[in-house]
């Protein structure tokens, strides 16, 4: 027998268990119940049948005689009511209530007075509202009792008072009820037993088909069925088992997802850090290593080439490594904006100072247009300038001799708007939507690659930073435009 069989039989009896104790505490209280309410319809039933029996006796009998109780007649009568029916005991009261004459053995007798209080209540009340009374026998136990005054002469001379419920028919009663208790806790006890059974059998059913079902969808996720879930089970704890489990299953999703994207930038960070990284340490090697072989036989001017050589290789690399790491840092959310207020008019101007002797090596022209009078930005001053130097970069890798490149800020609604324009070779449609992706160059014969390109993924990232996206306009052959804008800086305070 397996684990699971085992501990599904636990619980098919843990169930079953439950119920059958519940079963049986109902059962118990439902026996009390009836029996009690078994002795009370008893007890009205026989008031109903008997309860004129003292008004016949003081009818057909004269039990007073001068005032005194007429032992002569009335013995035989009430001997001959007492034999006839043996749960009835009678006694003869006076006004006052005491016990005047009876004809049970007296030592039996343990009170000689009833409360004459009762007799009277007894007397005025309707059949279902009658009081129990007194009993000579047992003083310490109410019992039901039939009453009726007794005249001589127009003058109340006493009561007849007539116990309804004698010794015997206790003892009988008694006997009839243990019977009665045993024969409805067996029928009750065996009831509950095969009900529990049954309701353990379905509740059983019920639960472990609904947690098989579960478990199988779990095992399917288990087994590599990432889009398994589980449906049908809205409410209750099996609700919350489902919800918990969708959920669940949704973050290991979605970090697989992640941990995949993850992998995928390393590999192509390996990649790409060792293909563009490789060239310019080649050039650097290769020169280095001729200048040790040749020292002796190279002119100056060969020493000061092949020196320039790796002097713009290093050069190179610095930068392709700097942009390597800054992009790491910010796919990794460790840059935070140091906002600040400046203009970014003269920024831009100082940028472009920067860039004027490499514009005048390829016979570019470099301009910036802005009004005087422009409100200052509200932005992080170093990853505003990454981003234009970036900008100005991919202008000068594809603009050629002869063009131009325009910085252009302009005020707008939404803050100072920022463009950097080329009149290079622009950008085909259908490559506009990803050339803000990671590692992303241009496919075109004509220029060959430069970099890694991950500078414009840099300018995206930064610009989210600032809550701003940048837009490209460009067409095949007539250049390219990248627009942005950053907050003024009373706007952004507000």
């Amino acid at each position: 027998m397996s684990i699971k069989t085992i501990k599904g039989n636990l619980l098919f009896w843990k169930i079953t268990a439950v119920f059958t104790v519940l079963l049986i505490v109902l059962g118990i209280v439902f026996v009390q119940i009836a029996s009690r309410f078994s002795k009370s319809y008893y007890t009205a039933a026989h008031q109903e049948l008997y309860g004129d029996v003292a008004k016949h006796l003081a009818t057909f009998t004269q039990p007073f005689k001068n005032g005194k109780p007429d032992t002569s007649v009335t013995h035989d009568i009430i001997h001959s009511t007492m034999v006839a029916n043996p749960s009835v005991e009678v006694y003869l009261l006076d006004t006052a209530g005491k016990i005047v004459d009876y004809v049970v053995p007296d030592t039996t007798v343990q009170i000689h007075h009833v409360n004459i209080a009762k007799v009277k209540q007894w007397l005025a009340a309707d059949a279902m509202h009658r009081p129990m009374g007194d009993n000579p026998k047992q003083p310490n136990e109410p019992s039901i009792f039939s009453a009726a005054p007794v005249y001589e002469n127009s003058k109340l001379e006493g009561y007849v008072y007539a116990v309804l419920a004698s010794e015997k028919q206790k003892e009988i009663l008694s006997a009839l009820n243990m019977h009665l208790h045993s024969r409805l806790s067996s029928y009750i006890f065996f009831t509950a037993l095969t009900v529990a059974f049954i309701v353990g059998i379905v509740t059983f059913f019920l639960i472990t088909d609904s947690i098989c079902r579960i478990a199988a969808v779990v095992k399917r996720f288990k087994e590599g069925d990432y889009t398994a879930r589980i449906h049908g089970y809205a409410e209750g704890n099996l609700g919350m088992l489902t919800s918990t489990f969708n959920e669940m299953a949704d973050v290991i999703v979605d970090n697989f997802d992640k941990i995949t994207a993850t992998d995928k930038f390393r590999q192509e960070l390996i990649a790409n850090v060792s293909h563009d990284l490789r060239t310019p340490l080649s050039i650097m090697q290769g020169y280095v290593e001729t200048m040790m072989m040749k020292k002796d036989s190279l002119s100056q001017s060969d020493k000061e080439k092949f020196l320039s050589v790796i002097h713009d290789s290093t050069k190179k690399l610095s930068g392709l490594v700097e942009q390597l790491f800054q992009y790491a840092k910010l796919e990794a959310n460790l840059v935070t904006p140091e906002k600040e207020s400046f203009l970014i008019s003269e920024l831009a101007s100082d940028i472009l100072m920067a860039y004027q002797l490499k514009a005048d090596e390829k016979n570019i022209h470099l301009k910036i247009d802005a009004p005087s009078n422009l409100p200052p930005v509200f932005a992080d001053i170093a990853l505003t300038e990454r981003v234009l130097q970036n900008l100005l970069d991919n202008a000068f890798k594809f603009t050629p001799e002869g063009g131009s490149i325009t910085i252009r800020l302009t005020e707008t609604q939404a803050g100072i708007g920022v463009q950097v324009a080329d009149t290079g070779i622009g950008i085909a449609p259908e490559e506009q939507a990803f050339i803000f992706e990671r590692y992303k160059q241009l496919d075109n014969k004509n220029v060959p690659k430069k970099g890694m390109g991950i500078g414009l993924a840099i300018v995206k990232k930064i610009l989210e930073l600032h809550q701003s996206t940048i837009e490209v306009i460009s067409e095949p052959g007539k250049g390219t435009a990248f627009k942005f804008v950053l907050p003024m800086f009373g706007k952004a305070a507000i």
